[in-house]
């Protein structure tokens, strides 16, 4: 079965950089430029793993959006965070040549970054797909 990694991946960006609340508080990348600001978001790493049923082809898919702050505290990252969840968990999501069955978050955990200035939290979300017949 075609990997779900790069058409989830143009879906989520698309999803987060479309959405102009968001993006009057925070970039979305999928690199991050030299030039960029804080605070961000990372588009990051992904885990695909096969979840077929009797007559379905599925992929379970894990994704990372790495949150990324200059803001002393974890204020920031939070409002950044429920945005997130506003526009990903639980909600639909076109993915081209999938059917989505159901996406949430997983796990986040708000870090220190070595450099004191700076505060990290890795978001996972779990993504459930069958490939469209």
């Amino acid at each position: 079965m075609a990997s779900a990694a790069w058409p989830l991946q143009q879906a989520i960006y698309q999803r987060l950089a479309g959405d102009t609340e968001l993006t009057a508080i925070t970039g979305v990348h999928d690199e991050v430029p030299e030039a960029a600001t804080y605070p961000h978001v990372l588009i990051g790493e992904v885990v695909e793993e096969p979840d077929d049923s009797h007559d379905n082809q599925g992929l379970t898919v894990a994704f990372v959006l790495h949150i990324w702050s200059k803001y002393r505290g974890y204020g920031e990252i939070g409002r950044i965070l429920a945005h997130l969840d506003r526009l990903l968990d639980r909600r639909p999501l076109t993915v081209d040549g999938f059917e989505l069955v159901a996406i949430f978050r997983e796990h986040h955990r708000m870090l220190r970054d070595p450099d004191p200035t700076i505060r990290h939290c890795p978001v996972r979300y779990r993504v459930w797909l069958n490939k469209e017949r």
